[in-house]
């Protein structure tokens, strides 16, 4: 069973942090209501889905999977790479400490969610803006007793390593590879983005599922013509924030 946990969107919003888009107006009632699509949408893929109030003085706060890296055998709390975001941390550690034996992340490392996209048993880790090498050591003694290989990339052009690749499945990855180098995934499958849609990268893969952002049909559609079971869920409201699908829960693989 996958249980999702996200937080309702702060009415700010639109003071969240950027970093590679322009700022543009969102709107909180859209936002409000592209989230209750999107815990539908996980609803709809099998997912028992928690949702947490919002946080108003967090901007990001939605972007739940920025706050810890969620293994079976452990959750590891990050240190986000901004410090408006830090307080993020410690406002999602309780619930994911019901859930998880919690390590915690701590300076001068600094490591988010997002930069990392785990394959099997293999969690590659961006070196990005938001994460550090520090930070990549850090997950790498957590995870390691466990079983885990760490090993780095360098996206370039996108704020998180998951902008420009996510996972279709425990062994192929959906990649754009004008931001991430496909071949750091040698001995996987890889499936390109459209060219003409290079945010289409971040995709949620849940209980066979996955989800695309309803702003890219042609990747979707090749996707689709693959065999995989595709869902659309609008985003766009937070794709002016800078997140995409992976960024609004954090998944646990419950037995």
């Amino acid at each position: 069973m996958i249980v999702a946990l996200t937080r309702e969107p702060a009415r700010a919003l639109d003071a969240c942090e950027l970093t590679y888009r322009e700022r543009e107006p969102i709107d909180a009632a859209v936002a409000a209501a592209q989230h209750r699509g999107y815990r539908e949408a996980l609803e709809a893929c099998g997912a028992r889905v928690v949702t947490l109030p919002p946080s108003d003085g967090l901007p990001d706060s939605v972007f739940v999977e920025d706050t810890a890296i969620v293994l079976e055998e452990v959750a590891v709390l990050t240190r986000p790479g901004v410090e408006s975001r830090r307080g993020e941390v410690s406002l999602i550690e309780a619930e994911v400490a019901r859930l998880r034996e919690v390590v915690h992340v701590s300076a001068p490392a600094t490591i988010e969610g997002g930069d990392v996209l785990r394959l099997g048993r293999t969690l590659y880790v961006g070196l990005s803006p938001r994460t550090n090498a520090p930070g990549a050591e850090a997950l790498r003694r957590f995870a390691a007793p466990h079983g885990y290989e760490v090993v780095t990339v360098e996206p370039s052009g996108c704020l998180h390593l998951k902008t420009g690749c996510s996972a279709l499945d425990e062994e192929t990855v959906l990649v754009n590879p004008e931001w991430v180098d496909a071949g750091v995934f040698r001995g996987r499958a890889v499936v390109a983005v459209d060219a003409s849609e290079p945010w289409a990268a971040n995709v949620l893969h849940v209980n066979g599922s996955v989800c695309v952002s309803a702003a890219f049909p042609r990747t979707a559609g090749m996707l689709a013509a693959r065999g995989y079971d595709v869902r659309a869920v609008e985003v766009s409201e937070f794709a002016k924030a800078e997140g995409g699908l992976t960024c609004m829960s954090l998944l646990f693989r419950q037995p």
